[in-house]
């Protein structure tokens, strides 16, 4: 651990506080990666021992991806640029600031493979307005709707209640969280159990270089966190607040350039070495201030935009990227964004309150043809913490992504044997159109109970029928079966998200062998929860209508 700390100690020496006005910022890839002092062999110098450890647990190899940069490049570099800003160990790159007419010499290098323009130069200072790029897409809606959707409706859809009764919140799974800013994380009550316990484990800006306080700048990294880790009775208590956090600022709101991208890889990398599980991220990219950097629908083909093979390198080391599919909806067809194009990831859809896309949620397929997004959430007035402390809706894909993290890493922790493709496939299995799966909301929304209790039955039950089973689910008309005990008479009730009783019935029927038949009133699209109760025995479930 002294050779990592000692490690990490030399690449901050490479970072610096300010841009200067008038220098482009530059993203320098190399042809080669020599080493003088890392080898393959002596991982423990470059990675920590816990990263070593997840990757030995699920067969990953240390590969040259994770050895730094050829420090012999840098000092090469550091006399043709004005500042080395930082490296990124997995794309064999270092970003640096530079007049220029220098390109063309650093270029030339002989060791050097290409160079691309991440940024134009300007201060902090100079940069003025709020982008309306994708890169940071979302709106909030007035406080007094908040008693018309509340927290409940959005843990409810995915099971978060049912995982909790478990026992399980995400303890001993690392996340790590990238966005703009998390303002108020460290003073907000519902995040305090995040410092009480220690389970910060680092943060980092890969924006503002030099600072070291992340509890800053944009509060949108604060409302992705609460629908992760909150956990205030009364107020939010959300999926996963016994995980463990990295921090990452890796958005400059004011402007949209590529380097925002090389900040989310480089961060990832970072994340990585420290041995992350799971990556929320609730950002993306396809336009810029700089059109020339723009990417079209073709580009968002899982293997063009950078931001997206950095996510795809991630999940090749065996961390689940849950990404934000985009607010791009309007566009139609192949309005994902980078790097929810990324394969083995998931991307994450919005639906409203009756369970269908919201409108701003984008679209797949991919530019290749894949189903996007996998996965789908409820986005449209989601309820997120400010920075303020206070709770209020908000919308976009933005928010339902990170539920989707808080989901997965109860799932990991209840499975820890799963690899993140086996964690990928049980919540597909789990989702509400997994069989009949589209460009809308990909798989449909996912479900705890189905993703944990289904594969523990099908190993214990041999492949044999549960005596539960209510179907069809989701329901599109107004007729259910009822599979249930083994009595000819049964009790029937049908409750919404808020608990209120819908229909009450005695039900009968013929033979045991047959499902009780109920033909329910019509009701909306949207969750609700069916009670059968026959003598002692009660049984409980969800039922979607759409």
């Amino acid at each position: 651990m002294a050779n990592f700390n000692r490690f990490l100690f030399s690449v901050c020496c490479f970072l610096v506080v300010s841009i200067s006005y008038g220098q482009n910022r530059y993203a320098v890839h190399f042809k080669y990666k020599p080493q003088d002092s890392y080898s393959l062999n002596r991982p423990s110098e470059f990675l920590s021992q816990e990263a070593v450890e997840r990757k030995a647990r699920f067969d990953i190899p240390i590969d040259s991806l994770d050895l730094p940069v050829s420090s012999k490049y840098v000092s090469g570099l550091a006399s043709k640029s004005s500042k080395v800003l930082y490296h990124i160990n997995w794309m064999n790159a270092s970003l640096v600031e530079a007049d220029p007419a220098k390109i063309s010499e650093i270029a030339a290098l002989p060791y050097v493979e290409k160079v691309v323009l991440a940024a134009p130069g300007m201060s902090s200072a100079a940069r003025i307005g709020i982008s309306n790029k994708v890169g940071f897409n979302s709106s909030f809606k007035s406080n007094s709707k908040t008693e018309a959707t509340p927290y409940d409706f959005q843990n409810d859809l995915i099971g978060i209640p049912a995982m909790h009764a478990e026992g399980f919140k995400g303890s001993g799974i690392m996340i790590a969280v990238f966005d703009a800013g998390f303002p108020g994380v460290n003073t907000i009550p519902a995040f305090s159990h995040l410092f009480t316990n220690n389970q910060i484990v680092a943060t980092g800006d890969f924006v503002h270089l030099g600072n070291s306080n992340v509890y800053n700048y944009n509060q949108h990294g604060t409302n992705a966190m609460s629908l992760i880790a909150a956990n205030q009775e009364n107020l939010l208590v959300s999926g996963a607040p016994e995980a463990r956090y990295i921090l990452a600022i890796t958005e400059d709101v004011p402007t949209e350039y590529r380097i925002e991208e090389y900040n989310w890889v480089r961060a990832a990398s970072w994340a990585d070495s420290l041995g992350v599980d799971i990556i929320s991220s609730s950002l993306g990219y396809w336009d810029f201030d700089d059109p020339s950097m723009d990417y079209t629908k073709a580009d968002l083909d899982g293997k063009t935009a950078t931001v997206t093979i950095g996510a795809g390198i991630a999940a090749t080391k065996g961390i689940l990227v849950v990404n934000s599919a985009g607010n791009y909806g309007s566009r139609g067809a192949i309005s994902i964004i980078a790097p929810a194009d990324a394969e083995g990831i998931l991307s994450v859809g919005a639906v409203n309150s009756d369970l269908v896309r919201a409108g701003f949620s984008s679209q797949g397929p991919t530019a290749d043809g894949r189903f996007k997004p996998e996965v789908s959430a409820f986005g449209n007035s989601a309820q997120v913490i400010r920075s303020n402390g206070t709770l209020g809706p908000s919308n976009g894909t933005s928010f339902s992504a990170p539920q989707i993290a808080a989901l997965a890493a109860g799932l990991w922790e209840a499975r820890p044997d799963w690899s993140k493709d086996d964690l990928i496939k049980y919540i597909l299995r789990s989702s509400s159109q997994y069989d009949n799966p589209d460009n809308l909301l990909g798989y449909g929304i996912p479900d705890f109970s189905k993703a944990y209790f289904g594969e523990i039955l099908s190993i214990l039950t041999l492949g044999k029928e549960s005596d539960f089973k209510v179907y069809p689910n989701p329901l599109s008309g107004g007729d259910l079966f009822v599979q249930f005990g083994k009595s000819l008479a049964g009790e029937f009730s049908l409750y919404d998200v808020n608990g209120a009783e819908i229909q009450k019935i005695e039900i009968q029927r013929a033979s045991v062998d047959q499902p009780f038949e109920i033909s329910l009133p019509m009701i909306p699209k949207g969750m609700f929860l069916v009670q059968m109760q026959s003598g002692r025995e009660v049984k409980r479930t969800k039922l979607l209508k759409r």
